[in-house]
């Protein structure tokens, strides 16, 4: 669907399709395995305890502490990012942690569990705020809610085929002596690897670099999509405007609780459907799914619905207050059927958050202030991604049930739901003041005879 500003452009209109059809799929295609990669510890979880004897609050712990290296090296990452260009760090990235998620076969116990997991943090670090940064490069504001609803298809895809595909590796135990999560821990690492040597080749880190676009093309994309303000080239004397906004800091605990929520849901289905008395790997996958689909109509209706819209906070309230409805629903409700179509319900409104939420925060950044400011804001939600699963580790392990991690989403909810009013006002202030730097810069740039015109005669 085009906006008239595009139908005005039909330089930029083709470039954008092109970009469409080109980069999305790639940034897509190493966002898909980096989820099946992070998640598909999840389907080990109870053969984690039967096999080498990791508890579920042991799981919780190591399941998060990939979050705690993760977001130590968020912006670290993301700064060398901007200076090396995306297509070789991510290429990195990928290559990395392929073979780390290889590694992932030796583990014996829990410290060797939580040492791999925390190393596999470190080398997928950045990568998501790499391809966020690459969205405020190649795209217009107005388009970019709906081009992180498509990158978000990624992860929602593989939350409904990862479960199936998870549980099918797993079904492979005994081959060649080996256990059924040790031969998919091999596959899924070799897979990113052979993914991270395809980006090597086909990845473009800006506009100019692509060679599916003409000089004209590559040009309307970066200057719809906004030039960087010169002044922010380093990060040197930027910090406050990368990291100290009462915006960024107030977006930074929305993705905070967004991801407790999501995370230690998303680590926690395949036992919660297995407390609804599934035991066959595959089925349990199969149906976690559900939480997949719910996602992907979240990420593909609510940019739509987003798009155009000045109640920015206001958005972001009403899906935590959709989150909070149907997490109080599903603790009330003991029907098993029901209880699966509220966890798609809920995933709708927590996954259809993040488009909004990165859009919102990208309509404000630019430059290297972009790469630092949005490294951070993911810094904090991979803090989230920590506690979530080590709180609903801690939930099971007191009552034995893995549902009752639906109590945390539901504190979550009514806290994110308080930020709202906080997150309005400081919306509008930093709004004011963009303006108002915009006026000045255009002050500054009038000629200065413009302001010393000689008197004409005859006046």
């Amino acid at each position: 669907m085009t906006t008239p500003a595009l139908r005005t452009d039909p330089v930029h209109a083709r470039a954008t399709r092109k970009t469409m059809l080109k980069l999305i799929p790639l940034l897509c295609l190493i966002y898909f395995m980096s989820y099946i990669d992070r998640t598909n510890v999840s389907m080990a979880k109870t053969q984690f305890e039967t096999d080498i004897g990791v508890s579920a609050a042991a799981y919780g712990l190591g399941a998060g502490i990939f979050f705690i290296s993760y977001a130590f090296l968020e912006i670290p990452s993301n700064l060398i990012m901007y200076k090396v260009g995306p297509r070789a760090w991510i290429t990195r990235i990928a290559l990395t942690w392929g073979a780390v998620t290889v590694l992932m076969m030796f583990v014996q116990g829990e410290y060797s569990f939580y040492i791999l997991r925390f190393i596999l943090g470190a080398a997928e670090a950045g990568l998501f705020p790499a391809m966020a940064y690459m969205v405020t490069v190649w795209f217009a504001q107005h388009q970019r809610a709906s081009v992180m609803g498509y990158i978000y298809l990624a992860p929602t895809i593989a939350l409904i085929i990862g479960g199936p595909l998870g549980g099918a590796l797993m079904e492979m135990d005994d081959i060649a002596g080996l256990h059924g999560w040790q031969w998919m821990f091999i596959v899924e690492g070799l897979i990113t690897m052979a993914i991270g040597v395809l980006l090597w080749f086909k990845l473009p880190s800006k506009p100019s670099d692509a060679k599916w676009l003409t000089t004209e093309e590559a040009s309307s994309m970066i200057s719809h999509a906004g030039v960087p303000d010169e002044s922010d080239k380093h990060i040197r004397g930027n910090l406050g405007k990368a990291f100290g906004r009462p915006f960024i800091v107030l977006l930074a605990l929305v993705y905070f609780l967004n991801q407790i929520s999501s995370v230690g849901l998303v680590f926690n289905i395949p036992s919660i459907i297995e407390s609804m008395d599934v035991s066959t790997p595959f089925v349990i996958g199969l149906i976690s799914g559900s939480v997949g689909i719910g996602a992907t109509i979240g990420v593909l209706i609510m940019p739509r619905l987003f798009r155009g819209s000045q109640r920015e906070a206001a958005w972001l309230g009403a899906m935590a207050l959709g989150t909070l409805i149907t997490a109080a629903a599903y603790m009330l409700i003991d029907s098993a059927p029901i209880r699966v179509l509220l966890i798609l319900i809920g995933a709708i409104f927590i996954f259809g958050t993040l488009p909004l939420f990165w859009s919102v925060a990208m309509a404000r950044m630019s430059g290297v202030v972009a790469a630092a400011g949005l490294a951070f804001i993911n810094t904090i939600g991979l803090i989230g991604g920590f506690v979530g699963p080590y709180l609903f580790g801690i939930a099971e392990t007191k009552t034995g049930d893995p549902a009752t991690g639906f109590v945390i989403v539901i504190a979550v909810s009514v806290i994110s739901m308080a930020l709202v009013p906080f997150l309005s006002r400081a919306l509008k202030r930093e709004d004011r003041e963009r303006q108002l730097r915009g006026e000045q810069s255009l002050q500054a740039q009038l000629p200065e005879q413009s302001l010393d015109v000689q008197p004409t005669e005859g006046r």
